[in-house]
């Protein structure tokens, strides 16, 4: 695992609101076909051996980005899909064969960021692209409009979505100073396991902000995201030694 000797400490997480948890896709819509080259499925097997599922998005040829928790004992990432019941001559499988969580990811949800390197690099095609990340400062005002996309389902009681989705949400105006909302919002119910959307982007104007973290089991707002930005530096040091 990469170290992060030297950086200061990242600011968690990102709130925003909107009918959006990790597996949850409330008042959404179904994404164009291939219009989000850079979103990845995750078929994931655990320490336990069972199978879930992870949304992510390409930032490297050979590198996937997503959230920690959905970290398994092997992860194969599907490119290029829009149904993922149907196979497309879009799909590209890809073995990962090596995972790097942050060396801090704590499981109660800090520093829920991860990146996977993938045993082969990636096709580059209208159906599979990268995605640009923000630069090491970065700053996004509230109430702006956000969009995430996953394969979760589209309701507390839904099954999971075979076609990807997508959301417009608002970020959060900042309350008590980051650290300290995030612990109270820490006392109440959080979903904490990935299901289909977690691990997912948060774009805004088309630049991975956020990571899909958590949020509500009830699926109402605010949705957790992890901050990128903070995390910079890290993300860099990995994709250069690897």
């Amino acid at each position: 695992m990469t170290g992060s000797t030297g950086h200061t400490r990242p600011k968690p997480q990102v709130l925003a609101l909107g009918f959006c948890v990790p597996g949850v896709i409330i008042g959404g819509t179904e994404s164009k076909a291939h219009s989000r080259p850079y979103m990845a499925y995750l078929e994931i097997v655990t320490s336990q051996g069972k199978q879930k599922a992870c949304s992510g998005f390409l930032i490297r040829r050979d590198f996937v980005l997503m959230a920690a928790h959905c970290a398994g004992r092997s992860v194969t990432v599907t490119l290029g899909a829009h149904n993922i019941q149907k196979k497309e001559d879009t799909w590209q499988r890809l073995e990962v064969i090596k995972q790097f969580p942050y060396p801090k990811y704590d499981p109660v949800g800090l520093h829920d960021i991860m990146l996977l390197k993938l045993k082969e690099k990636a096709n580059l095609t209208l159906a599979v692209g990268t995605l640009p990340l923000p630069p090491h400062v970065t700053f996004i005002r509230p109430r702006r409009m956000c969009q995430v996309a996953g394969w979760g389902r589209t309701g507390v009681k839904e099954p999971a979505s075979s076609t990807l989705q997508e959301v417009k949400l608002r970020l959060m105006e900042p309350r008590g100073g980051g650290d300290g909302f995030l612990a109270h919002l820490l006392s109440l119910p959080f979903l904490l396991f990935p299901q289909g959307d977690s691990g997912g982007p948060l774009l805004c104007a088309g630049v991975a902000q956020g990571i899909v973290s958590y949020g509500l089991f009830s699926a109402k707002p605010p949705a957790v995201f992890t901050w990128i930005s903070p995390y910079r530096p890290w993300i860099d040091e990995v994709l250069k030694e690897n």
